[in-house]
């Protein structure tokens, strides 16, 4: 297990779809195992394989004491809508509104190939959502009308050592608001 680079915004790999996991051994479980642990340490709460470099349909979403490996995820029910502000470990330093579905009804596979179905609402759900755009070769910023939408964010600004990548979220939400309403 070990913390990797994570792309960037302008790396084209980016946009790579993830190809469809046929084989759940030893690199499958590394590359989750890597996930998880670059996704912890930058800190964030989902990563997928596209923003590793590998072009796998592959991600792990962790927030609430909630823990997803998602291995050939699809949305198969949604419902509602939510917006609230947005981020990614692939565009470090802003955050935008977006819009999404407020519950989401997804069917996956685990580390070991095993099918499994989930339902999550709210926070979670956006992050689910996210990370399977990943998946597509989609980022936020493609929902957006204008990239004079984007708030830059101080990433450090109100975070204390040791925060919860929750918390880590919530404090940079709150500067975002707060810098957003002076605009």
């Amino acid at each position: 297990m070990s913390v990797r680079p994570i792309l960037l915004l302008g790396d084209p790999r980016l946009r790579l779809p993830g190809a469809p996991v046929e084989s759940f051994g030893k690199l499958l479980h590394s590359l989750l195992d890597d996930l998880a642990h670059t996704m912890r340490a930058a800190p964030g709460v989902g990563l997928a394989a596209p923003q590793l470099g590998e072009p796998m349909n592959v991600a792990v979403v962790e927030a609430k004491g909630k823990t997803y490996e998602l291995v050939n995820p699809r949305i198969v029910r949604d419902t509602g809508d939510q917006t609230d502000l947005e981020g990614c470990l692939s565009i470090p330093g802003y955050v935008a509104e977006i819009t999404r579905r407020e519950r989401v009804w997804v069917e996956a596979q685990d580390r070991n190939g095993r099918p499994y179905k989930f339902s999550e609402q709210g926070f979670l759900s956006r992050a689910v959502q996210h990370e399977l755009d990943h998946l597509a070769g989609t980022l936020y910023i493609d929902y957006l009308d204008s990239m004079d939408q984007l708030i830059a964010v101080d990433e450090d600004d109100d975070e204390e050592p040791g925060d919860s990548p929750e918390a880590a979220v919530v404090a940079r939400r709150r500067k975002a608001l707060r810098g957003h309403s002076h605009k």
